[in-house]
């Protein structure tokens, strides 16, 4: 299993999904023009992935949300791969921490991170960044 690094660009955010550290970090803005093209690699990554956390032993993941916006159509895809990351810690052996950051100024991703947590029953951690 290898690492997967996407670059930040204009509409897409930066990625980087790391296997050895459990560090997950999604940064930036989110309206891809294709963006079932841009999130289908980050699916596939953490469906390989939970078939290696599994073996793994006692896990803490990280996933870190810094994101400044995102369009309806990243929405979907954000709230799938925070499902994805419910169903890899259920067996036990993982831990999962979802760090929602968010400008104290923007009181909508705050929301957006509230709603996400209430839709979704994953817990989350949310993170003010000072302006």
């Amino acid at each position: 299993m290898e690492a997967l690094k996407l670059e930040l660009t204009e509409n897409t955010p930066k990625i980087v999904l790391d296997h050895t550290t459990h560090a997950l970090e999604f940064e930036g803005d989110s309206r891809p023009e294709d963006v079932q093209k841009f999130f289908q690699p980050v699916m596939n990554w953490l469906n390989d992935y939970e078939g290696y956390v599994q073996s793994a032993g006692d896990v803490t993941l990280n996933a870190n949300f810094k994101l400044e916006y995102f369009n309806s159509s990243s929405a979907k895809y954000i709230m799938d791969i925070i499902l994805k990351l419910g169903k890899i810690a259920e067996p036990g052996n993982v831990t999962l921490n979802i760090n929602w950051h968010y400008d104290e100024m923007d009181e909508d991703m705050l929301d957006a991170g509230e709603e996400f947590e209430d839709m979704l029953d994953v817990e989350f951690n949310f993170v003010e960044i000072p302006d």
